[in-house]
């Protein structure tokens, strides 16, 4: 295969996955709302196609004809930059996710590294989109909003190392093969999938961790003077950010597509749809804490059990190999 076949192969598949993923949140978005409704009594969308399945393709529509007026003295470079860089860097992080044998656009030897870089950089979005928008309320959203990941990213990345060093790569193909057989890592690694899967909350801006954006007292945070499209780019890194999690944490501890009788993709994809239904039930039960509640768990109790973990981990690892 010539380069240039290559690459245009990469480009189609690039363009395939991207489809796949924007049909994948706005399907999303109707299920959370339809079980959040479940959970709380109530009928959620039920009007637009049948059991409201059409509802998130009316949203999409609305929201692509409203329009989007940036607020006096905004920065518009910046304030239409920020949008973008709140999805752009979800959508490249699935990239280098192995769906099944061979079901990647780029198997990186240094995956896991890429998948929390590109989770990291969503922070600039919410900082930039608070900053341009020249608002009090979406400047302290923005602020809360970088402590938030500053103090999460500490122990999320120390969370998955216990994973790496038993398995010896990086390379998230590597990972799931590793955990052939039913070897899960989560039954090895319990305390680090636990840490990983808050710390995952709060790096996708989700309930009870989503203080930078809290509508009881900084009315919509950083999002308050975004609407439309520019919105809905923002609504969409959040959705996708929480099945980037939910794909990572099924490919580092709960086996990747490994599973009986069904294909590996089917499995892949029953074990996102498990892990983000949680994340919607965590949403339906838990209040938010205060903001020095929801900083202080994480440098006082989860930063410490992280580094305990990997120590541990590290002391069996390597005392087995000697």
């Amino acid at each position: 295969m010539t380069a240039s076949l290559a690459a245009l192969l990469v480009l189609i598949l690039s363009a395939v996955l991207l489809a796949a993923l924007m049909v994948t949140a706005g399907v999303f978005t109707w299920a959370e709302r339809r079980i959040l409704g479940f959970m709380q009594e109530r009928l959620g969308p039920n009007r637009v196609g049948p059991f409201g399945f059409l509802q998130w393709v009316a949203d999409t529509v609305k929201l692509i004809t409203k329009e989007d007026a940036p607020p006096a003295g905004a920065d518009r470079p910046a304030y239409l930059l920020a949008p973008v860089l709140a999805a752009l860097p979800i959508l490249a992080g699935f990239g280098v996710v192995a769906f099944a044998p061979g079901w990647t656009i780029a198997d990186l030897d240094m995956g896991v590294m890429f998948v929390m870089g590109m989770l990291a950089l969503t922070v600039y979005a919410l900082v930039l989109g608070a900053w341009a928008s020249r608002n009090r309320y979406a400047t302290l959203g923005g602020l809360r909003a970088a402590a938030q990941l500053l103090a999460y990213e500490s122990f999320l990345g120390l969370s998955l190392m216990g994973v790496v060093l038993i398995a010896g790569s990086f390379n998230l193909g590597e990972i799931v093969a590793a955990q052939e057989g039913g070897r899960w890592f989560v039954l090895v690694q319990p305390l680090g999938c636990a840490l990983f899967l808050i710390a995952g909350v709060a790096a996708a801006h989700r309930l009870p961790f989503d203080l930078q954006e809290s509508e009881q007292d900084l009315v919509a945070g950083f999002m308050t003077e975004y609407s439309g499209m520019n919105f809905a780019l923002f609504f969409l890194g959040e959705y996708l950010a929480v099945l980037l999690v939910a794909s990572l944490a099924v490919t580092l501890f709960f086996g990747g597509w490994h599973g009986p009788l069904l294909p590996g993709p089917v499995w892949f994809g029953l074990k996102v749809a498990a892990i983000a239904f949680v994340f919607v039930w965590i949403r339906a039960t838990l209040p938010r804490p205060r903001y020095d509640q929801l900083i202080g768990f994480a440098w006082k109790v989860a930063l410490p059990l992280a580094l305990v973990n990997l120590l541990v981990t590290g002391w069996i690892v390597v005392g087995g190999a000697a």
